[in-house]
């Protein structure tokens, strides 16, 4: 692996440059099919329902295309299209359509996830939602979030107490018997719990909107960029154990340390 000077500010720039360029691709893809009759979806499960269609094949291929003329010696994780080795230390992690249930329903809470990394956690992210115009990015000391009314900075909130938190999770079954357990153990703690946002809840989280995400089953791809977005933020993102949260699984995400030392305090338990 090569060895990165990650304060060097050109390499910073070539980076986030790419990652904006790889999102501006993708865009006019996942719109041209959504809430659309041109939309085709299959399963990808021979039991069960988990949709892939042609928009999140395509924009990955747009996304990847970016990178072959831009960065060819970089590494390549993607939800549709898998690994792809590269010889420069570096791997760009890519959900085209992060919720594509929600995508294929006409919700406008799925998102275009981007990461890169050298090997461990993220080094810059961005949640992207086409639809709504929304640009959510974070990493080399960027916390910002661009759309229809300007480009801002991000924060998260403080909220030091679950009485006080709101807290989302994509499926109320979250995943196994035990990782719902303990998602309402949780939120049977804060003030209010919510459903069904998939990516756009981190991007809340990052916004000061909500307090708290828990999750369970989660791929790389899944986490990467939300993660980016809100460590930059001034979030907390660890697996149930405290530990990194970069390769998915178990994720708990929090706005603040100490809330996120109380939730973790009842998940480390299961």
């Amino acid at each position: 692996m090569a060895d990165f000077d990650f304060s060097d500010k050109a390499l910073q720039k070539a980076l986030v440059t790419t990652a904006h360029m790889m999102a501006d691709a993708a865009r006019p893809i996942t719109l041209r099919y959504f809430r659309s009759d041109k939309l085709a979806t299959s399963n990808k499960l021979s039991s069960g329902f988990d949709p892939v269609t042609q928009a999140d094949r395509n924009a990955e291929a747009a996304m990847r295309e970016v990178l072959a003329q831009s960065r060819p010696d970089d590494a390549i994780e993607g939800e549709e299209f898998g690994f792809a080795a590269g010889t420069s230390g570096l791997s760009w992690v890519l959900d085209p359509i992060d919720g594509t249930r929600g995508y294929i329903s006409g919700t406008p809470t799925w998102g275009m996830l981007i990461a890169v990394n050298a090997g461990a956690g993220p080094l810059f992210g961005i949640v992207d939602q086409p639809y709504i115009d929304e640009r959510f990015s974070g990493g080399f000391g960027v916390a910002e979030v661009s759309g229809p009314r300007g480009t801002f900075g991000l924060k998260t909130r403080s909220c030091d107490a679950l009485k006080d938190a709101v807290i989302y999770t994509t499926f109320p079954e979250v995943g196994t018997k035990a990782d719902e357990q303990g998602f309402a153990d949780i939120a049977a703690k804060c003030k209010l719990k919510r459903y069904g946002m998939d990516c756009y809840a981190y991007a809340l989280l990052a916004a000061g909107q909500i307090d708290l995400v828990v999750e369970a089953g989660l791929n790389s791809y899944d986490i990467q960029g939300p993660m980016a977005v809100v460590t930059a933020a001034g979030g907390v993102v660890t697996d149930w154990k405290g530990n990194p949260a970069h390769r998915g699984g178990r994720v708990l995400a929090a706005g603040s340390a100490a809330l996120h030392a109380q939730a973790l305090e009842i998940l480390t338990n299961y």
